[in-house]
């Protein structure tokens, strides 16, 4: 039955892009945009605040959205799209002042929740976490000790994570724990290491992600076709350079790892399976690699004064309706949504400035 539901959406997807018969598998909330963390390769990290990323993350008003807000998502969750999970993740949700009633809210409506966070604030937020029926904990970690919180600009941030991580994991009745790996200069190296030092830690999963950007020259190539309805910006480059990676420690790094026989699973995004792939992923980043961008078919993200755009903070900043006026449903298949899906489909699936996006593998 699944693989036939799953068949028929692609059908959908490809067929009629502009018109889903299908709810989103995926809501994403914006609920904050701030975050306590400085990380070198993230343009809110960096103060970089006019790119689309940016933009996406912290140009809404309020600072923190109105419960009142959260509510009305989550009551239309459990009209339009009862399936559907809510990822909390952007800024950073620990700190948003409101989360014990949205995840009270959403227990309530049944609505699956997950957290994606830096985990700074996770052992203060673990017992509520944990009663309040979250189903996963998505952690961003960065190498270990002193590398990880030199890339965040915290002193104790790699210490604060792990109390967090043993608090919850200290519950019997606690959420699923992921730990994600962001690739950078700073890191490279710790790769293997950090696999073997989570050996220690039942947790679900750990993530290797190749870090997602767009070059100015990525940019420009894409806005000499979509300036006027898709404009692209550069995005997490102020710090990070791709030309300082060195790609044969990488890949040796990356061989160690596959070779590992961990208790969780390991996956690196993308899965990238010769060295001659990881070098045009770097340094040939205007190349496409992906097939086509699968998220904007599947997620939505909702900002903090109601507006909501395409999949994610990555995607363009395009707004597609706003709660306040409109309901998820319409939402999901208005047409300023459906004429970027169908722009997708009729462009191989992904714009040039999408090439080193997570949503185009």
């Amino acid at each position: 039955m699944a693989n036939l539901l799953s068949k028929a959406r692609s059908v959908n997807e490809r067929f009629l892009p502009k018109k889903l018969f299908f709810a989103p598998e995926w809501v994403v909330l914006g609920v904050n945009n701030v975050c306590n963390l400085h990380c070198k390769m993230c343009d809110v990290g960096t103060q970089t605040t006019q790119t689309n990323f940016a933009q996406n993350l912290l140009g809404a008003k309020p600072l923190n959205m109105p419960v009142e807000l959260a509510r009305l998502l989550i009551n239309q969750m459990a009209t339009h799209a009862p399936k559907a999970k809510l990822g909390l993740g952007f800024t950073e949700p620990l700190i948003y002042p409101h989360l014990e009633e949205l995840l009270k809210h959403s227990q309530q409506k049944r609505i699956e929740t997950s957290i994606t966070t830096n985990a700074l604030k996770l052992k203060q937020r673990a017992e509520m976490i944990c009663e309040l029926g979250v189903a996963d904990v998505f952690i961003s970690l960065d190498g270990l000790h002193e590398v990880h919180n030199e890339i965040r600009g915290h002193k104790r941030s790699f210490e604060a994570a792990l109390e967090g991580i043993a608090a919850v994991l200290s519950r019997e009745q606690r959420p699923d724990i992921s730990v994600f790996f962001v690739i950078t200069p700073w890191n490279m190296h710790q790769m293997y290491d950090f696999v073997k030092f989570f050996e220690a830690y039942p947790i679900k999963h750990l993530g290797f992600m190749h870090t997602n950007f767009t070059t100015e020259a990525m940019a420009n190539k894409h806005n000499e076709l979509f300036a006027n309805s898709y404009p692209a910006t550069h995005s997490n480059i102020e710090e990070f350079n791709p030309n300082d990676l060195n790609l044969e420690l990488i890949w040796s790094e990356m061989q160690r790892i596959k070779n590992a026989t961990p208790s969780f699973g390991v996956s690196f995004s993308p899965e990238i399976n010769s060295f001659e792939m990881l070098q045009d992923f770097y340094l040939a980043p205007e190349k496409k690699m992906g097939k086509s961008c699968k998220d904007v078919f599947r997620n939505i993200m909702v900002k903090s004064d109601g507006t909501v755009i395409p999949a994610h903070g990555r995607c363009y900043n395009l707004t597609i309706g706003n709660l306040y006026e409109n309901s998820l449903a319409e939402i999901w298949n208005s047409k300023v949504i459906g004429d970027f899906r169908s722009t997708l489909h009729s462009n191989g699936g992904l714009l040039p400035a999408c090439n080193r996006c997570c949503s185009a593998f």
